[in-house]
């Protein structure tokens, strides 16, 4: 979805996660020159006031701010939606900040495996807390934003936090399954309670982020930094699933977004591959109360 493709979002309050760089940032970017009211959030309030000051300069007279929110911390979470509050509603949320594949078991202020605690637990934290902001918009919207690494993940409750075995791909790979699993069960929880929100999910394929920069490193980030060229995209490009999904007339409740082209690697927006793991309905309904146990966050 190119600039031209996404309708007004004028009148519109949007959240981004992780926006201070790559996916996050050419997603802000996109809304704001839709006229959207964008609030970037990140951890380092130097890089968010060099990204309104980069979006200020692109766009004239855009509507943004930063504020303060680390996803790996619920009591970030929380102060941040306490301070939301004041607003009148929210109409979209995008759930994109993460980290992956750590070298080495890292874990979060509350003590999660960094990788869960980040990319699934503090989504779902900050979802639940800003669900009355949301539920008071007119066709408000959530998108989380998974990986293609979703294919290779299993939710394993006996370990969870990676306590008693930690790998780098195996960790990543369950949160971004678990992030997807919440968007999938968000959706169907919405349908049987009436909560009239759209909640959908969208992968950026191949894209060539900062994200590497803090995971894998060695071979892999080398082997990365050869293939992306031929196989992968800008950080813009990987941007257009998650806009797709966030904007679109035709994107669908509970529906999985990504790049169209081989592999889904690359290209124009399109339906994405939901792993059969993902769809298993009673391994979400027990995520979920495993999530609301150890976040202390309730969709009640």
């Amino acid at each position: 979805m190119g600039q031209a493709e996404i309708p007004s979002q004028r009148g519109k309050t949007v959240v981004v996660t992780g926006a201070t760089g790559g996916l996050g940032y050419e997603t802000a970017l996109a809304l704001a020159k839709a006229g959207a009211d964008v609030i970037l959030t990140g951890r380092d309030d130097r890089k968010g006031q060099s990204a309104i000051e980069k979006i200020s300069r692109d766009v004239s007279g855009a509507r943004i701010i930063f504020e303060s929110l680390d996803l790996a911390n619920l009591a970030s979470v929380a102060g941040f939606a306490q301070r939301m509050q004041a607003r009148p509603s929210l109409d979209l949320l995008i759930n994109n900040a993460g980290v992956m594949a750590l070298p080495r078991r890292q874990t979060t202020a509350d003590g999660f495996e960094m990788q869960f605690g980040t990319n699934h637990l503090g989504h779902f934290a900050l979802t639940a807390r800003l669900m009355p902001l949301l539920r008071r918009a007119s066709g408000p919207r959530i998108v989380s934003v998974s990986s293609l690494a979703h294919r290779t993940g299993f939710i394993d409750f006996s370990d969870l936090q990676g306590e008693r075995v930690y790998a780098p791909w195996k960790a990543y790979g369950q949160s971004k399954l678990a992030t997807l699993m919440f968007a999938l069960e968000l959706q169907r929880r919405s349908d049987a309670a009436g909560w009239n929100l759209i909640s959908n999910a969208a992968h950026p394929g191949f894209a060539r982020t900062n994200l590497f920069a803090g995971g894998p490193g060695g071979l892999v980030s080398l082997a990365t930094d050869f293939a992306a060229p031929f196989f992968g995209h800008s950080a813009a490009d990987g941007a257009r699933p998650i806009l797709f999904a966030a904007t679109s007339g035709e994107a669908k409740p509970g529906a999985y977004y990504g790049p169209g082209g081989l592999g889904e690697l690359r290209g124009a927006p399109a339906r994405a591959l939901i792993m059969p793991q993902a769809r298993d309905a009673a391994t979400a309904a027990k995520l979920w109360e495993v999530s609301e146990k150890l976040t202390g966050a309730s969709f009640n």
